[in-house]
């Protein structure tokens, strides 16, 4: 069953996503709470969105809205 979630800021989507990959991995979180691979994947996603952010910069980006 997918679920829909509205999202309203960039935060929502970085939680969304932090909240859904260990979901979707339990594999991936140690007994600890802590998951270094979902970790991994967050960090590459914020390295991915600051490029887009460097090579187009005439958009206007506004980091607390989506």
């Amino acid at each position: 069953m997918v679920m829909l979630h509205q999202l309203y800021t960039y935060a929502d989507l970085r939680k969304q996503i932090h909240d859904d990959l260990r979901i979707q991995h339990p594999e991936w979180v140690q007994p600890n709470g802590e998951s270094p691979m979902c970790d991994s994947y967050e960090a590459r996603l914020m390295k991915t969105l600051n490029v887009l952010k460097r090579q187009h910069p005439s958009i206007s980006y506004d980091c607390d809205r989506l």
